[in-house]
């Protein structure tokens, strides 16, 4: 697998067979639709293309994020969700013997998680719990956090779901687990393991679950969604409907790189150019080029402003910039726009 961009001759849903599709800023926003997921989703499944959702939320249990996805128009059963609860549990089972007591602090899909792999529930740390399993909820607030310092800080073990610092919402990004993690961290000095993304464990498990012949990881995190699909040896694609931005992408470090750039999941149901070098340095999508000249990105744009001459320049730069900086040159981070930003809808 090539650590730059790669492309594909023919539409992603054709191509791979299963996809692992992340749910907050890309199947949907908080409550909210985005637009093109319904449709590239469906369309994509009509294809032969399976599904499955995973997401660093652990608050929800599975039958819930089916349920939502389902009223979004995207069909979904409880079994084809893999959750960061799911994943935590099972990370639980890799040192801790069934039965061991476990304070949880989160929602009811960690409760729910932690439970089904056999552990015995507590929610203070006067009942000594052997681990701490912390995931987000919005209803976590200082007491549970004082109970989960209390406990790590007399020896349990610290478990996260995630370190996600933030949540996409409808009105904008909230402090997600890794910032409520943070602060049990702060008040320990220990640092918990974690079972989420970017760990590829969840991958792993969601491939396991229903096998696959080639394996699609989609998510709108760099720092977790596609460097997940990076640390796993999946082929990754970064939608441009949540968190990260197309100016990331050009200035994404080798580990969280994307391998291919969507605006949103109706990206599934195209093909994918391949950049190609040209002389002079200039990188060429189609109608679009970009190259890194004494440190800085020129763009050379191409005749017409559609949508997809506008993602033909984001992989354009990205191939120059990756190219340059992976040689050993700089990159003045200033020289880099932002692009792509009205391929974004809210």
């Amino acid at each position: 697998m090539t650590g730059g961009l790669v492309g594909s001759s023919t539409p992603l849903a054709d191509r791979f067979d299963l996809a692992l599709v992340d749910l907050d800023g890309v199947a949907y926003r908080g409550h909210e639709p985005i637009d093109g997921a319904a449709d590239g989703l469906t369309s994509a499944r009509a294809r032969g293309m399976r599904l499955v959702f995973v997401t660093n939320n652990a608050s929800r249990e599975p039958e819930s994020v089916a349920e939502q996805l389902t009223e979004l128009g995207i069909a979904a059963e409880a079994s084809e969700v893999m959750t960061a609860a799911q994943a935590a549990a099972q990370l639980l089972t890799t040192r801790l013997p069934r039965g061991s007591k476990v304070l949880v602090v989160g929602g009811a899909g960690l409760v729910t998680a932690v439970r089904a792999a056999g552990y015995v529930v507590v929610q203070s740390a006067d009942d000594e719990p052997a681990a701490v399993a912390q995931g987000f909820a919005p209803e976590v607030g200082w007491p549970q956090l004082a109970e989960a310092a209390y406990a790590v800080g007399r020896g349990a073990w610290h478990v996260a779901s995630n370190l996600d610092l933030s949540l996409p919402t409808a009105r904008g990004f909230a402090p997600g687990n890794g910032s409520l993690v943070g602060a049990v961290r702060a008040a320990t000095g220990v640092v918990p393991d974690s079972a989420g993304k970017p760990s590829p464990t969840m991958y792993d498990m969601a491939v396991e679950r229903v096998g696959a012949r080639e394996t699609l990881v989609i998510g709108d995190r760099l720092d977790t969604d596609l460097a997940g699909a990076r640390a796993g040896g999946y082929i990754g694609l970064h939608v441009l409907t949540g968190v990260s931005s197309a100016r990331d992408d050009i200035l994404a470090v080798p580990g969280e790189r994307p391998h291919l750039i969507g605006a949103d999941l109706r990206s599934l149901l195209v093909a994918h150019p391949e950049p190609q070098q040209g002389p002079e340095g200039w990188w060429v999508v189609r109608g679009a080029s970009a190259r890194v000249l004494d440190g800085r990105l020129e763009l050379g744009r191409a005749q017409s402003s559609s949508a997809e001459d506008e993602l033909d320049l984001v992989r354009a730069s990205c191939a120059a910039a990756w190219a340059a900086v992976d040689a050993g040159l700089d990159l003045d981070p200033t020289s880099v726009p932002e692009l792509a930003t009205e391929l974004v809808r809210d």
